[in-house]
């Protein structure tokens, strides 16, 4: 069982970039998995709570989480999530938590336990700029992708893990067929690619 997840508009939009992939992705999916989706609030509380609820009731063996990112060219795979709430803007409930812990008392940060590399090269594989991302910021993105790696901390059993798309740039035919290609190579790699992708900064 796969879960994909995506989120609802905010900043006054009609739509969210990777909810509308998340159902292209829907649509075209033909794995031998039963690929379950769910659209998330953008809310620092709602969000973690819908996606707590889902993982009990569906106990996926996969979870990716997308959401959207303005400013940003490629799809993004993130490896870390930090313990950190620190909004520029108020969420769909009006809050804007700073410099605020997710989960107060957890570990600064937690890891993606997906094969980044190996995602990141399967969505290149398509045509699509891809690259790992060592920042999934502080809004409910990251808040989102923490809460979900500290739930599944215990249980190595189920892979886990965020992308973020762009705002614009791209078509959602095109995020979907990456996002599509990161999903499959995160069902079929067991071991990452032993490949630099690091920053110089």
């Amino acid at each position: 069982m796969i879960l994909l997840t995506g989120f609802e508009p905010f900043e006054g939009l009609s739509s969210n970039a990777s909810w509308l992939a998340v159902q292209e992705v829907a649509a075209r999916w033909t794995g031998d998995d039963r690929l379950e989706t769910r659209e998330l609030p953008v809310s620092f509380r709602g969000a973690r709570q819908v996606l707590r609820s889902a993982v009990a009731e569906l106990a996926p063996s996969l979870v990716i989480g997308a959401g959207e990112a303005g400013g940003r060219s490629a799809v993004g795979i993130e490896r870390v999530a930090v313990n950190l709430m620190d909004a520029r803007i108020p969420d769909n409930d009006g809050w804007s938590p700073v410099d605020m812990p997710v989960i107060a008392g957890a570990p600064a940060a937690f890891f993606s336990t997906l094969p980044v590399k190996a995602c990141a090269a399967a969505g290149r594989a398509v045509d699509v700029p891809v690259e790992v991302s060592y920042s999934a910021g502080t809004f409910v993105c990251n808040a989102t992708f923490y809460a979900l790696q500290h739930l599944l901390a215990s249980r190595p059993e189920v892979r886990s893990g965020f992308v973020h798309v762009p705002r614009s740039g791209l078509s959602t035919e095109d995020v979907a067929t990456a996002l599509l290609a990161i999903v499959r190579a995160a069902v079929s790699t067991t071991d990452d690619d032993r490949v630099a992708a690091g920053t110089l900064s």
